[in-house]
């Protein structure tokens, strides 16, 4: 299969979930059957402790996606970005409901503002706005700085991304080792 028709595949597959030992290997678009697929996977492998993130291009139902991470935090699971793989978007909220957080060395974290495909996007919405709360509670219930939404919606427009630098992961508290 070719690159491409490989990506498209992958694209509308939603979660590929490959486990090996006590790891299990994520790949593709975060979608509704996120926590179903995460708590499938926990109750046929109760021996998981770290979900490796090798390529996550982000998520099509961001309240799944803040469900799923908070799946991870309550089960007690580690996150860990693939070396050279990398998470965008929605796929940082995934890592972020890691207990130990890890990035590999030439792992991409990539952030921009959100947007629900309409014109309904962050950038357009007052900052006093309800919308703003439920992202600023996730990541401080994740121990990451509220600055760090803040950061990401200057950080690149929706049909964007930014990538972290190291400094920058640090200063956001997003890895814990």
């Amino acid at each position: 299969m070719g690159e491409t028709k490989k990506a498209e595949a992958e694209a509308t597959e939603g979660l590929v979930v490959d486990v090996e030992g006590n790891s299990a290997y994520l790949s593709g678009v975060l979608d509704s059957n996120l926590v179903q697929q995460l708590s499938d996977m926990v109750r046929k492998n109760p021996n998981v402790t770290d979900l490796v993130l090798v390529d996550i291009p982000g998520s099509i139902d961001q309240q799944a996606t803040m469900e799923g991470a908070r799946l991870i935090r309550r089960l007690g699971l580690n996150t860990h970005i693939a070396t050279t793989g990398y998470v965008l978007s929605g796929g940082v909220d995934l890592f972020l409901g890691g207990v130990q957080r890890s990035i590999g060395a030439g792992a991409g974290v990539g952030v921009h503002a959100w947007s629900d495909g309409t014109r309904f996007k962050a950038t357009n919405v007052n900052v006093a706005d309800p919308i703003h709360a439920t992202y600023v509670n996730f990541y401080l219930e994740m121990g990451v700085p509220e600055r760090f939404y803040w950061f990401s919606l200057d950080a690149a427009p929706a049909d964007r991304v930014y990538f972290l630098s190291p400094e920058e992961v640090y200063d956001f508290q997003l890895a814990t080792e």
